[in-house]
């Protein structure tokens, strides 16, 4: 059955920041939007300026910035002290001999050090790169070798089992530096430094690199379906498309308490749970804790959050919690919702509207894009189930595919749109700020994914005749699990490791709480018999420890029949189409979650 549509779908207790959205995109400018941001003293542009030393130069030094919630603990940081902490930074990095343009790394959970040295290495002129603390050993090698990483930000415990293993094949990197307390013997870590130590030791007055927009500032992996992780290159300029879709998409105002529950290892953790919100001078809850029903209701009334952005896969984690939890928690400091990281369903924005007494907006992007391109906005309609409409200053497009499914120019140099309700490639022209500037050193498969002037996101989607885009699939096989993109190569490359092993075939599989669950159909060689049962978890174990629980398979089937190319490429469509039952032809109607950011 097809659900109404959501009039006007946010609470209007507070001026939306659009309220009218064909004005607004007629209004903007990239150019004008400039002005929303500072800018450096002395010229030039410099993220962690325009998130932090601004708002002390605005007088807003006093107003808290992180509010920090540990396992017993609540710690508040202002701007001001967030100014220090992180000069403080930028001189420790500047004292290791750190450089401008060298790759800082980080494999920690949300704990205030994490944030500190984001934004104080963006100070210092040098290059953030977040990992996520779940990846196993050989994920975790792959991506500080190919940013060439110098630095790492951890602690001891996750170095020893993420780290330490694989060491000795990371020859850049020199500097571990600890957040964990003095006090434990770290003499078996080469190059540790416990950060409480040498921060101490630093000045808390910094004069800021002078970064221009196109000077690189974040490094952020996305996995591809073959070959090695892709490194998107992101520049400081970027901070101006930051701020202006939290104004527009998030409708974040400067006293809103804010939330953000994604992983700062992943793109959206960086771009909307650090520097979207601290443009806008609001204060942004930073909770360490994992996922937790009751835990997350609670800090939603408690903190008195205003402005929550989380992902579809807690979503329905909520919903399985039922209402009567939603019901002890007083949960109206709440006016807007929004979500990220894989299609939100339907039934989502119809529950949020019966439980929370609130829309859930959904809205999308891409690592590359670096923040977000379309959405669903405070004082806009809502179509349970559509992505939204583009940003002020994005055009999107529905482009006609060519044979191989992918958008391509035709004889004449040009691409074609689509009619409304046609299925085709999501495109956005080229141009904002926030856009992706290099696969670091792939030049070639950079310049793959652009053609006669429009970005392909390797998504398919149709645009309506009201101009509100859907998702229905990935071009590609990504792997979208509880918002985690997975490249199936890397999966199969360690199932390949056992010497038991012939081939492998990794695809997603349609699963209600994650969007995808990870399944591997593995061909064995001759001759081996051993039990299917200890054969299965011992492969299970065996990719737990290498790549990490949130990427190894959580099936295994053993087949003699993987579907192949005449090249001897393993087909995974076809083996998704297997798997679900359907034609092994055309899958571009399957519906399987993987445009949206992680």
């Amino acid at each position: 059955m097809e659900l109404p549509v959501i009039r006007k779908s946010a609470d209007l207790s507070v001026e939306p920041n659009l309220r009218e959205y064909a004005a607004a995109c007629k209004a903007f400018s990239w150019d004008s939007a400039q002005e929303w941001i500072d800018g450096l003293p002395g010229g030039g542009v410099n993220i962690a300026y325009e998130a932090v030393d601004r708002h002390v130069v605005h007088g807003r030094g006093d107003h808290v910035a992180l509010r920090c919630l540990g396992k017993q603990t609540q710690t508040d940081i202002t701007y001001a002290e967030l100014a220090r902490r992180t000069n403080t930074f930028a001189n420790a990095l500047r004292s290791l001999g750190i450089e401008p343009g060298q790759r800082v790394f980080s494999l920690v959970g949300r704990v205030p050090a994490l944030y500190v040295a984001i934004l104080g290495t963006l100070k210092a002129g040098s290059v953030f790169a977040p990992l996520f603390s779940a990846f196993g050993p050989e994920p975790v090698k792959q991506r500080v070798v190919i940013g060439s990483g110098v630095a790492m930000v951890t602690s001891a415990a996750l170095y020893r089992k993420k780290v330490a293993p694989v060491r000795d094949e990371m020859p850049t990197l020199q500097h571990i530096l600890l957040v964990d307390e003095p006090g434990d013997d770290v003499s078996d870590i080469p190059g540790a430094l416990h950060l409480t130590e040498l921060l101490a030791e630093q000045s808390e007055e910094f004069d800021l690199a002078q970064t221009g927009p196109e000077d690189m500032s974040l490094l952020h992996f996305t996995s591809g379906t073959t070959g090695t992780p892709k490194a998107a290159v992101h520049v400081h300029g970027a901070v101006v498309a930051h701020y202006a879709t939290g104004h527009f998409a998030l409708d974040l105002h400067a006293e809103d308490i804010y939330w953000c529950t994604a992983d700062p290892g992943w793109v959206t953790g960086t771009s909307y749970g650090v520097i979207s919100p601290l443009t806008h001078g609001l204060t942004m809850i930073v909770d360490e804790g994992e996922f937790d029903a009751r835990r997350w209701y609670r800090t939603l009334a408690e903190q008195r959050v205003s402005v929550w952005y989380t992902a579809p896969t807690a979503i329905r984690m909520l919903m399985r919690a039922g209402p009567e939890l939603a019901e002890e928690y007083d949960l109206s400091s709440v006016r807007f919702v929004a979500s990220v990281g894989e299609p939100l369903n339907p039934e989502a924005v119809v529950w949020g509207r019966e439980v929370l007494g609130l829309t859930i907006h959904d809205n999308w992007w891409q690592t590359e894009t670096g923040g977000i391109m379309i959405a669903n906005y405070a004082a806009c309609d809502v179509y349970p189930g559509s992505m939204g409409q583009p940003m002020p200053g994005i055009t999107a497009g529905v482009l006609q595919r060519g044979e191989e499914g992918r958008a391509q120019a035709g004889p004449d140099g040009h691409v074609v749109e689509v009619p409304a309700g046609e299925i085709g490639e999501l495109a956005l022209r080229t141009g904002w700020p926030s856009m992706f500037r290099a696969y670091l050193d792939e030049e070639q498969r950079y310049n793959k994914c652009f053609v006669d002037g429009w970005y392909l996101t390797g998504d398919l989607a149709k645009r309506d005749e009201n101009g509100y885009f859907w998702f229905i699939g990935r071009a590609d096989d990504v792997i979208k699990t509880a918002g985690h993109l997975i490249g199936p190569f890397e999966v199969e490359s360690v199932l390949m490791e056992d010497p038991r092993v012939a081939e492998a075939g990794v695809i997603g599989v349609p699963d209600p709480m994650m969007g995808e669950r990870i399944k591997a159909f593995v061909s064995l060689k001759p001759g081996v018999d051993d039990d299917p049962k200890a054969l299965r978890r011992e492969l299970t174990a065996h990719a737990r420890r290498r790549l990490g629980p949130a990427v190894a398979p959580r099936e295994i089937e053993f087949s003699d029949d993987l579907p192949k190319t005449r090249s001897g490429k393993i087909m995974r469509r076809l083996l998704k189409a297997r798997e679900l039952g359907l034609p092994e032809g055309d899958l571009s109607t399957l519906e399987t979650p993987g445009g949206d950011s992680k």
